[in-house]
């Protein structure tokens, strides 16, 4: 399917499904609670923004990946909530990259994100962004606010929240306590102001090693919550960025680091997933002692989190993701059996199967593992509205119409989607030869049968009604053609087609009109709902390995012979192929006049009819 308009196409209000973050945002939208709130226009500290106008936006969400990887399933769930939220309530959702990480992040991360937002339909930009940056667009870099971090840091040493420790990574473990047991001081943690600004600053300039000094807060090293136990606030990284070069040999930690961002960008609501409930509470004290000093507006924002998203069949870590890159189970990030958003978009996905996806899903507070049937049904229903039809041959067998005259052809006409007649039909070339499905002829025919066998009479959909009158093998046995006589009056669309009543319906193609093409039948990457898991009988001592329960099937590749039609389908223009399911135009490898075909899905679900598929 071609690339949907860079456009918030979410679902409106009125039939946005409702769920608890919802109901905050209309509870505080009914307050007032942001209504008093400045923006600059730029993110920036309480100077900055108060002495701008009042925020038109007064809902604010961010979408904070860090460019380390591809996106994925997962992620998918979290833009449609943050970017849709902020739709539907008027506000404005902010692309903002946590690039804090400088060991781990490039600029290929960058690119492919920004794609895959716009790819899903959402866009950050202000209705007002005509000829601005993207600075001024609501695009945004972590790496950019690095200067008031360090600002803000070193406020927090000034007031005594901070200090420069320099314990070993293993003292500072062992005296960090267990959940049942407090923690025990560190020996520099009454260090003074003064000894700790100049530590600092010399880290700030290169004097020490990696791992030498860190910064850490000082709140409570008996705290009941383990992340209030003086967590590490920056560290000693001599290594290169990709936004800010060799400026930096210094870099916050990722839970200082991301509600100062927040905050800067006046973001009201700070939506993220159940596994940072536990640095809650680290969140809102960072903002309230920052606050306090009169270095960020109130408000400050609000972190809410929600469950993220578990399927079956397949694996969202992204380390077992880049153990299936490197290792080539797949053919890299792009590959459409891999659950990342640059795989489902070669697999044919459409955008708006995942916005509806999402919007069906909700935002809830439990973790619960929905059935990939779900998420392809979603697809289904997506694709069934918006795909044409077509018709291709995947496992071909000669048809010879023995009473056609070997010279003639004619057209037969096929619609090009049965719901929707304003987009006609189309021509389907018919001769005297044709390739049809070999399942659909049987020399002994089984009980229930109603295709091609000696006999017995079919319709060519669209075309004539056969009768089929013997078949052709080769020297060694196998079958090569079938031969049929066609009813010269019972062409469909005739008064003639009335007058026969069969039940057998075949696909086919005209021999000398079809293109040859290769197709790529793909299938769930994983045999098993849950890759790794242990199995019933299995040793409690024993630890399966996920790469175990790869599906040998996961793809085929086919060479099949389609409609003329087809030939010069353009990348990511996806189709139902009758009978086979729903197929699109590789965006990597078609080429023009020569389209390589991806299967996306099957018409319907076939796994629960796969007993050896089943854990």
């Amino acid at each position: 399917m071609s690339q949907e308009p860079n456009s918030q196409a979410a679902s409106p209000p009125a039939l946005a499904s409702t769920h608890f973050i919802r109901n905050i945002i209309e509870a505080d939208l009914a307050t007032g609670k942001y209504a008093a709130r400045r923006w600059s226009g730029h993110p920036g500290p309480a100077e900055q923004q108060l002495a701008g106008p009042l925020d038109r936006a007064q809902i604010r969400t961010r979408f904070p990946p860090e460019p380390n990887g591809y996106l994925h399933f997962g992620h998918a769930k979290s833009i449609c909530l943050n970017f849709g939220l902020a739709q539907d309530f008027g506000g404005r959702c902010h692309l903002r990259f946590d690039d804090t990480n400088p060991e781990k992040e490039e600029q290929e991360y960058v690119d492919s994100i920004i794609d895959s937002v716009r790819w899903l339909g959402y866009s950050w930009e202000d209705p007002v962004c005509e000829g601005l940056s993207d600075a001024e667009c609501n695009l945004y870099f972590a790496s950019n606010y690095f200067d008031w971090m360090i600002e803000f840091a070193e406020y927090l040493i000034r007031s005594g929240h901070a200090y420069v420790e320099s314990q070993s990574a293993e003292e500072m473990r062992s005296s960090r306590g267990t959940l049942t047991e407090a923690g025990t001081n560190s020996p520099f943690r009454e260090r003074s102001v003064e000894e700790n600004l100049d530590l600092f600053r010399r880290m700030q300039n290169g004097e020490f090693p990696d791992g030498a000094h860190i910064l850490r807060a000082k709140i409570d090293m008996a705290a009941a919550n383990i992340n209030l136990r003086d967590p590490a606030i920056y560290r000693i990284r001599h290594a290169s960025h990709h936004n800010t070069g060799d400026r930096w040999c210094v870099y916050p930690m990722y839970t200082y680091a991301h509600p100062i961002e927040d905050a800067l960008e006046n973001i009201t609501h700070s939506i993220c997933t159940l596994e940072f409930a536990d640095q809650r509470p680290f969140y809102d004290w960072l903002l309230e002692r920052l606050a306090e000093g009169g270095l960020l507006q109130r408000p400050l924002p609000q972190q809410i989190e929600f469950s993220r998203l578990n399927l079956t069949y397949i694996v969202l870590s992204k380390r077992k993701l880049i153990q299936l890159v490197e290792e080539q189970h797949v053919a890299g990030w792009d590959d459409p059996r891999l659950p990342t958003l640059v795989g489902a978009r070669r697999r044919g996905y459409p955008a708006a199967g995942f916005r509806l996806f999402a919007e069906r899903l909700g935002a809830s507070r439990s973790d619960s593992l929905i059935e990939y049937s779900q998420l392809e049904d979603t697809m289904r229903e997506v694709l069934n509205e918006s795909t044409e039809r077509r018709v291709a041959v995947l496992d071909p067998l000669k048809l010879i119409i023995d009473n056609y005259p070997a010279d003639q052809s004619e057209d037969c006409f096929a619609p090009n989607h049965p719901l929707k007649p304003e987009l006609g039909k189309r021509a389907m070339p018919f001769g005297r030869e044709l390739w049809i499905e070999r399942e659909d002829f049987m020399e002994q025919p089984s009980k229930g049968y109603h295709r091609l066998y000696p006999g017995n009479l079919a319709r060519l959909r669209y075309g004539y009604v056969l009768r089929c009158i013997g078949c052709d093998h080769d020297e060694n046995g196998t079958l090569i053609a079938v031969h049929c006589e066609y009813l010269p009056d019972s062409k469909s669309g005739t008064p003639g087609a009335d007058n026969y009543k069969v039940k057998g319906n075949l696909h086919w193609v005209a021999v000398d009109r079809a293109f040859l093409a290769e197709v790529r039948l793909y299938d769930r990457l994983f045999a098993v709902p849950s890759p790794g898991a242990r199995r019933t009988g299995d040793p409690d001592d024993v630890e399966r390995d996920f790469r175990d329960d790869l599906n040998p099937d996961s793809i085929r590749v086919i060479r099949a012979w389609l409609e003329p039609a087809l030939q010069h389908a353009r990348p990511e223009e996806s189709f139902q192929f009758e009978r086979h399911g729903y197929f699109v135009a590789d965006r990597v490898d078609s080429r023009e006049g020569a389209p390589v075909f991806n299967r996306t899905m099957t018409l319907r679900d076939s796994w629960s009819s796969k007993p050896s598929q089943r854990s």
